[in-house]
């Protein structure tokens, strides 16, 4: 992904009477008894209904993933990263938008895998992410542990949410995008092959009017994390997922700097799709394991993994009361 960002501080922070019967005080005092009970029932209900991932399982999903090596497109151990994906994946339902990528590098085959997550509403939330890593010409040795890895495991930990369960809300489909990075050099042509390839076949058969948002997951798993608002993304959907965070305690790690961020979501924001990057682009000093041999496990943490999983669970739900 290529980046422009800057600081940025959010600018939301965001008697009783007397009676003369006894009998009077005492029927009062059981009716405001029983309206606090009441109250208090509906905070603890709501919030019991908030669900949180399995950070733990995500953090091993990406350790797994990142102990392949290199993922990059054409690679052995990009096609052993396929396998494991739907392998996880038995018993759901999942597309296969496999197809030829015409790069600077020649012609090179690749896969989108999409899991879908029927819901009771008439409408699809759609949560992405990327599973290559960087192509080893720009930079060999990199086996992105944060960058793929991170996004490739709590996309797999989606779906053991999702798995078995009857929505009440919008179908929700899980997307591994192929061909994120870029061959060479970022360009609009060299990035993104697989969202883009998705984007066109979305817009042919319909299925763009029907997302009611798209939220892309790349490098979350930062044990220093801090995601950037993205500004190539829905406002309204960016201030969504920033009060989702409030709601669990985790403000603090959202929306501290803030640029136009280009991801795999731009070819759907391009095509009017509402989006929102969740990324963390403040990766080590001057971020200097981005893209590096240094984006290691040991520069990750599981906390991050829970706190950008049950921020985005919530606005899910969030987003199934709009």
């Amino acid at each position: 992904m290529k980046n422009v960002l800057r600081k940025y501080v959010s600018g939301r922070v965001i008697a009783m009477s007397h009676f003369c019967f006894v009998q009077s005080k005492l029927f009062v005092v059981l009716l405001a008894s029983l309206a606090t009970g009441i109250a208090c029932s509906a905070v603890t209900q709501e919030k019991e209904s908030i669900s949180h991932i399995d950070s733990k399982r995500a953090f091993e999903y990406a350790r797994e993933v990142t102990a392949l090596g290199p993922r990059y497109v054409g690679s052995d151990n990009h096609k052993k990263l396929e396998r494991y994906i739907v392998d996880h994946l038995k018993g759901d339902q999942v597309e296969d938008d496999a197809f030829t990528a015409n790069t600077v590098e020649g012609k090179f085959p690749m896969r989108n895998i999409i899991a879908k997550f029927p819901g009771s509403k008439d409408g699809i939330i759609v949560l992405l992410g990327h599973y290559d890593t960087v192509y080893p010409l720009r930079n060999s040795g990199f086996v992105g542990a944060n960058d793929g890895g991170s996004s490739t495991g709590i996309l797999l930990e989606y779906a053991n949410q999702f798995r078995g369960k009857k929505r009440q809300g919008y179908s929700i489909w899980l997307v591994w995008t192929d061909g994120e990075e870029a061959m060479r050099h970022w360009s609009d042509t060299d990035s993104v092959y697989g969202a883009r390839h998705l984007a066109e076949k979305w817009e042919k058969d319909g299925t763009l009017k029907k997302i009611k948002a798209l939220m892309v997951m790349d490098m979350i798993a930062d044990a220093d994390l801090d995601i950037a608002r993205n500004t190539k993304g829905a406002a309204w959907l960016l201030d969504l997922i920033y009060n989702a965070a409030q709601r669990e305690g985790y403000q603090s790690h959202f929306f501290t700097q803030q640029g136009a961020i280009e991801d795999d979501h731009v070819p759907f924001f391009d095509r009017g799709v509402p989006c929102a990057d969740i990324i963390d682009l403040d990766y080590g000093y001057n971020n200097v394991f981005w893209h590096s041999p240094q984006d290691t496990m040991d520069k990750l943490s599981p906390k991050s993994m829970q706190i950008v999983g049950d921020t985005i669970m919530e606005s899910i739900q969030m987003l199934d009361q709009r």
